[in-house]
């Protein structure tokens, strides 16, 4: 059986398996997020933003194609790889630990679908959102798009099987004290392969010591891609909007 290298994320994420699972994702919606998100920000012509853990780069390139300058950036040597066949003039990517603040400045710096909180070690959480506010120029905005823990723990789906491409991906989802896990088992070429996904199960009073400890104001929640507010019960989203 293969199993994970100490840090899941950059083995699993790093894989084809995971895009293959998760291949089906909604860009609809995550454009009609961005569309939002932009809006409300108000962010001018050509503003500048990184895309922090961007994966394949589906946020970057459309953010892109609404006229910004963007930049993604993800710990993946093989997202970006295939990201990069899609850079222009305003559009760029590149391997990057989000834990390290980025050699430039941005307007804005967006990390999504929930792409925080995968550190064992406190600290690299803290020193993330350090590093985004180090990357935001002055009048800058910081966005994580991060799952409702509450809402998530009560609606768990304990398991499921999901056949892709041939795969049938074996899931079984559970969270203890503080993480949201799930394992994701499957065989491929008469080989069996298993990952564990963990996040750190933040909620809002979470967030806001690590806000206050990074020196970052927070200055809206909202609870789903619409913006509407968040609701701790009901929402299915944590959008944290701050700088």
């Amino acid at each position: 059986m293969e199993k994970p290298i100490k840090n899941w994320y950059a083995d699993w994420f790093d894989t084809p398996f995971y895009h293959i699972l998760y291949q089906d994702r909604d860009h609809r919606e995550a454009q009609l997020f961005m569309d939002n998100l932009t809006k409300y920000l108000k962010l001018p012509e050509r503003a500048s933003i990184l895309d922090l853990a961007c994966g394949k780069g589906r946020h970057a390139l459309y953010l892109n194609s609404l006229g910004y300058d963007v930049t993604g950036v993800d710990l993946s040597a093989n997202s970006i790889a295939y990201a990069k066949q899609f850079e222009n003039e305003r559009l760029h990517f590149d391997i990057h630990d989000m834990s390290i603040p980025y050699h430039k400045k941005f307007d804005a710096v967006f990390n999504l679908f929930t792409s925080f909180g995968y550190f064992d070690h406190e600290e690299n959480n803290l020193n993330t959102l350090k590093a985004i506010k180090a990357n935001l120029n002055k009048g800058g905005h910081g966005v994580i798009d991060f799952l409702n823990a509450r809402y998530v723990k009560e609606n768990l789906v304990p398991e499921e099987e999901k056949s892709v491409e041939d795969i049938t991906f074996r899931i079984k989802r559970y969270s203890d004290e503080k993480h949201i896990l799930k394992d994701i088992s499957f065989e491929y070429d008469n080989r069996l392969f298993s990952y564990t996904e963990r996040v750190r199960a933040f909620e809002v009073d979470d967030f806001k010591k690590l806000f206050q400890t990074a020196g970052i104001v927070l200055n809206h929640t909202f609870g789903d891609y619409r913006l509407q507010p968040f609701d701790a019960r009901h929402s299915e989203r944590l959008i944290l909007i701050f700088e």
